[in-house]
């Protein structure tokens, strides 16, 4: 019979119960590591998946719109008289009386006002008198040399004398032409005393009072009258580069002024300076109104809307907010389907404060980042706010 193991003389397991449970334990310790160790990996992958979606911004974006009205554009104006010109005195004197005042309808050689001149008088009748004198002294040297030449027929009197006459002739008469110019020079002074009206107009400003002193000829003196022809008024606009092929004479535009809120004045471009001035980049042109109710007015300012029409380049506005300003000049943050970003310079035709315009670069539907970082790139990627189009403009959005 084989023989039964006795049992521990302590009344303890044996070794084989021993085994098996330090093995079981053992088993227990690695699983509980491995558990451990699985799940940290866990926790690290989701912490990284957590950080690069953090990593990744999120953004509202905008839309470029065109669309009716998009094609306008609005530029300042500055209306001006058809004609005007500043009356100054043309020479000295005192002023007797002023015949027209501000607002007044004067027509070509109405007499605006007349001066007193004393001293022009004065000056006046002694080149009369010198005139006669002078006239005189010719009338003597032509008869004198009109007897030594019959002499000199004669043969009584030498060639040299006869000369001498005759030369003193010409002498007197350039003297007597002297003294019928000066006097002519006075007679005109003294009919610039009268002061007239070059054409038709209206009165629009006065400087003339009643015995103040004219001064001629001072640069520091301000016209006694301004006469402006309002029958028809011109309008100056400065027009940007980008612009100023798309305006050609004879296309009509739209003047609007603050005093007459909803009412618009028709313009006609009839003129264009043809040149870029170098301090504001831009092209003057005129335009032409006419006025016959006189409520366009010289010196206002206008709005000047012209229709460049829609669906060009120019039609895309989009909110200022959109553009990044860089060494490399205005850009903006285009982000794809994809949600990758691609920076692409822009062109701005026109700056209105809270929008502006862009003739270039930017396509009508694509989504541009509102208010881009500066460190922004090319391939970086964003995630697009889920936010409903507002106004045309921001929103866009669909995230991908």
């Amino acid at each position: 019979m084989p023989e039964t193991p006795l049992p521990d003389e302590t009344g303890g397991p044996d070794n084989r119960t021993l085994k098996r449970v330090g093995i079981g334990a053992a088993i227990v310790a690695l699983l509980v590591v491995a558990a451990g160790t699985a799940s940290r990996l866990g926790a690290t992958s989701d912490l990284r998946d957590v950080a690069a979606q953090a990593a990744v911004p999120t953004v509202a974006v905008v839309r470029p719109q065109g669309g009716a009205g998009a094609g306008d554009l609005v530029l300042p104006g500055n209306v001006q008289a058809y004609n005007s010109a500043a009356i100054y005195a043309r020479t000295n004197g005192y002023v007797r009386r002023w015949l027209a005042d501000i607002g007044d309808s004067v027509r070509a050689g109405q007499t605006l006002a007349t001066l007193d001149a004393p001293e022009v008088d004065q000056q006046l009748a002694q080149a009369q008198a010198d005139y006669q004198t002078a006239l005189a002294n010719q009338k003597l040297a032509s008869s004198t040399a009109t007897r030594w030449n019959a002499l000199l027929a004669e043969d009584a009197v030498s060639r040299q004398e006869a000369d001498e006459k005759a030369g003193d002739l010409a002498a007197r008469s350039a003297l007597s032409n002297a003294a019928l110019a000066n006097v002519k020079r006075l007679r005109a002074l003294q009919g610039f005393t009268r002061l007239t009206a070059p054409f038709d107009g209206v009165v629009t400003s006065r400087a003339a009072q009643i015995g103040a002193l004219v001064v001629a000829g001072n640069a520091a003196s301000q016209p006694l009258f301004t006469v402006s022809d309002i029958h028809r008024m011109r309008v100056y606009v400065r027009v940007p580069q980008a612009y100023s092929a798309q305006l050609k004479a004879g296309m009509t535009a739209a003047l609007a002024l603050p005093e007459y809120p909803g009412r618009s004045f028709a313009a006609t471009l009839t003129r264009s300076a043809g040149a870029v001035d170098a301090q504001s980049g831009a092209v003057l042109v005129e335009l032409q109104a006419d006025n016959p109710d006189r409520a366009l007015k010289p010196g206002a300012f206008a709005q000047v809307r012209f229709d460049l029409g829609a669906g060009n380049g120019n039609s895309l506005t989009l909110p200022s907010s959109a553009i990044l300003y860089g060494k490399d000049g205005p850009t903006v943050a285009v982000v794809d389907v994809n949600g990758r970003v691609t920076v692409r310079p822009v062109t701005i035709a026109r700056d209105e404060g809270a929008t502006v315009v862009i003739s270039g670069g930017v396509r009508e539907g694509e989504r541009l980042i509102d208010t881009p970082p500066d460190a922004i790139q090319t391939g970086d990627r964003v995630k697009v706010q889920r936010t409903a189009e507002t106004g045309g403009r921001k929103g866009a959005a669909h995230a991908d």
